[in-house]
């Protein structure tokens, strides 16, 4: 019995020591990234290609205020893709000609129109890019990294994109 009561006791203090570190960042201004505060509730996309990442990145981090349909004439935003690329480049080689980096470039051209046409932001190009080591020793592990990287930049990617048409609802300061 006595393990099970230290095992609490050591799971509380360190609960208690976690909450009195994050105490402080209160006053800073420090808060937990929130979803963007999106000015309409329902969104239609079009130009991606069938089972896109892009899209499935995009409709991960929608909130959940937000339905996403495919008739553009139900919806209050037309978010219209004009490009979604994905390019990896040698960025690094050997003298032996080994790949050493790969640079991945993801690409997204977009306008958001309403849905009798009349635009509300005109053609954007949002893009990401990093620098990945390689290995071919290691090229499976590199192929799993490489996936799971271009999975959170696309999520990234539409964070930042959801903050743009979030901000395309507000009125400009006078």
């Amino acid at each position: 019995m006595a393990p099970v009561r230290r095992r609490v006791l050591v799971a509380a203090l360190a609960g208690a020591a976690a909450t009195a570190a994050l105490l402080p960042l209160g006053g800073c201004g420090f808060a937990l990234r929130q979803p963007a505060a999106l000015p309409f509730t329902r969104l239609a996309v079009s130009g991606f290609a069938p089972a896109a990442p892009m899209a499935d990145a995009l409709r991960q981090a929608l909130p959940r205020s937000v339905m996403w349909v495919d008739d553009p004439r139900q919806a209050e935003r037309v978010l219209v893709v004009l490009e979604d690329r994905l390019t990896r480049t040698v960025a690094a080689s050997t003298a032996g000609g080994q790949v050493r980096e790969f640079r991945l470039r993801v690409t997204l051209r977009f306008r958001l129109d309403r849905p009798d046409g009349t635009p509300l932001l005109p053609e954007t190009q949002l893009e990401l890019t990093r620098d990945m080591s390689y290995s071919e020793t290691a090229a499976l592990a590199k192929q799993t990294e490489e996936a799971v990287l271009l999975r959170d930049m696309r999520l990234d990617m539409a964070h930042q994109l959801l903050e743009m048409l979030a901000a395309s609802g507000r009125a400009p300061a006078a």
